[in-house]
């Protein structure tokens, strides 16, 4: 593909690597998958033949998903080639790498002086990890201005985020040619500094454990708690992002709703970040004052209105949950 590293390496023949491979595969480019697990030529063989196995029922069902054609499928797996270690000698020179082994700490940085050793120094090596901070893993690699953390949502092939966290080493340039290839084969990047948990995951902990504390306190049901996520709490921020819709309602709604949950639920779990109690303090609550975590100034409300409506209007009617109208109630 026109602008893309071809063939880029994948570390690790598992769900991430695999999820990656179909990501790179499904958008026309070739895929080096490479295994540094120890194993005999039997034991390779095996995992080789299951790796392909595995990939074809995936590009099956991206056929039946529409989102390749049955002749698409056909041809995926014949952009991917897999490795093993003892043939490294083989690989060619190679601009980007993901490292997808398990989380564990070592394996992970024998990969990364495997790949230090192996690879040209000016290659991209970004990690997968959920885990580790891209400064602990970063020592591990010659060359650190080239690493990077490149956090994937599974499935990988299907999900548009990539979390792109970066280190105290990791160069401009790294950041630019990363989120432009990934932008490349249709994902949505974002960049953030290096913190445990990232961004998604941080904030999914919270709300999946808020979750069930309401089914362990017997609020609700489970059924129904996962319900109300699904129509009320996802739909509307798979529109308005979070901090978005403290500005779309007003951050005094917020800074009112802490303080009261924290009165009658858990003082410290609801206490509104120093964030909402500025923004409070210098009229900064959103839309209403022109500023809040967005600038305003600049834009027409109304039509930033009629776009935001219209996008929920439009999963709505995609997931048959428009409002009823005429005589419905006669």
């Amino acid at each position: 593909m026109r602008g893309l590293p071809d063939p880029i390496g994948i570390i690790g023949p598992g769900r991430m690597g695999q999820g990656i491979a179909l990501a790179f595969a499904m958008a026309g480019c070739r895929v080096m998958l490479l295994d540094l697990k120890p194993r005999t030529h039997q034991q390779f063989a095996a995992v080789q033949q299951q790796f392909m196995v595995d990939f074809s029922r995936e590009t099956q069902l991206l056929s039946y998903l529409g989102l390749v054609s049955s002749a698409e499928a056909a041809t995926m797996a014949d952009r991917v080639t897999i490795q093993p270690p003892d043939q490294a000698a083989d690989i060619p020179p190679l601009a980007l790498y993901f490292e997808a082994v398990p989380e564990v700490r070592e394996i992970k940085e024998d990969c990364f002086r495997w790949l230090s050793k192996w690879v040209d120094p000016d290659a991209i090596i970004a990690s997968t990890t959920s885990t580790f901070l891209v400064d602990e893993l970063s020592q591990s690699v010659q060359n650190p201005s080239r690493f990077v953390n490149a956090h994937w949502l599974n499935p990988a092939h299907l999900m548009p985020l990539v979390e792109v966290s970066t280190g105290e080493t990791t160069s401009e340039d790294t950041v630019e040619r990363l989120v432009a290839w990934l932008r490349a084969i249709g994902k949505v990047p974002v960049c953030m500094k290096a913190s445990p948990g990232y961004i998604v995951p941080r904030i999914q902990a919270l709300a999946m454990n808020e979750a069930a504390r309401l089914v362990e306190e017997g609020v609700a049901s489970a059924a129904d708690v996962d319900e109300a996520v699904r129509v009320g709490f996802g739909l509307r921020f798979a529109v308005l992002g979070l901090t978005e819709f403290i500005d779309w309602g007003g951050g005094d709604i917020l800074y009112y709703a802490d303080k009261y949950l924290s009165e009658t639920i858990d003082s410290e779990r609801f206490k509104a970040p120093d964030i909402i109690d500025q923004n409070m303090r210098e009229n900064r609550r959103g839309l209403r004052d022109g500023d809040g975590f967005y600038d305003y100034a600049s834009r027409d409300i109304d039509d930033y209105r009629r776009q935001r409506l219209t996008e929920l209007v439009g999963m709505l009617r995609h997931l048959k949950l428009l409002p009823k109208t005429g005589d419905a109630g006669r």
